[in-house]
């Protein structure tokens, strides 16, 4: 039985990364910065301390990452906000599923949680959600286990009774060293040896995870 579900958000919940690198694109044409894709691959499932510090060491202690980072956002918020950010295929779909059958489900992100909170809020999916966590509320960034632990805790459950659903690699790690038990549905990146060996299963949508854990509750 399907106990409990967390989600990541970015490129799980949300088409979102897409968006921001995107984004980030504009900008970087905008200002002549190069190489802005390597960057932003490097950055996937990060929080925001550790985008910073991929971003400084790509370009030198003299890049001035805050200005164009809030620039980034400027340009998202244009784009995206006010509950214009795309959900993926599947994301309502799975959630009444869980909810019909009682599963305790949680957002776990590496995005800071005012802006989850926000974010969710605006598509109408708080209510779905037990807990929210955000990566400025633990020490560590994936692939650390710390956000999925304690996601973990947030909605009284065991790691590994938990089905952890993500899209990039940190995030699969994270949830392999926590415990737990990792479904990855790709996004940007797609799955690797690596992926295969730590995921209990790879799936191509939410739709098709929901498909699965419907055979598992039978």
């Amino acid at each position: 039985m399907v106990t409990a579900v967390v989600f990541d958000m970015d490129g799980v919940i949300f088409d979102s990364e897409t968006k921001v690198r995107e984004c980030w694109k504009a900008v970087a044409d905008k200002h002549g910065i190069l190489s802005i894709e390597k960057a932003t691959q490097r950055c996937l499932g990060c929080n925001a301390k550790i985008v910073k510090a991929i971003f400084l060491e790509q370009y030198g202690e003299s890049f001035d990452y805050d200005c164009y980072s809030r620039q980034v956002d400027a340009l998202f918020q244009q784009r995206y906000g006010k509950g214009k950010l795309p959900l993926k295929p599947g994301v309502r779909e799975l959630l009444e599923f869980l909810k019909k059958n009682q599963a305790k489900t949680a957002v776990a992100s590496s995005t800071n949680q005012e802006t989850v909170i926000r974010e969710l809020s605006d598509a109408g999916l708080m209510s779905w959600f037990d807990a929210v966590v955000g990566g400025d509320m633990v020490e560590q960034s994936k692939p650390k286990p710390d956000i999925f632990l304690k996601a973990c805790r947030e909605i009284g459950v065991k790691p590994e009774q938990t089905y952890i659903i993500e899209d990039s690699y940190h995030g699969i790690r994270a949830a392999f060293h926590a415990g737990a038990m990792p479904i990855m549905v790709p996004d940007c990146l797609p799955p690797t040896d690596e992926m295969r060996e730590k995921a209990v299963m790879i799936l191509p949508s939410l739709m098709e995870v929901k498909a699965w854990m419907e055979l598992k509750n039978q």
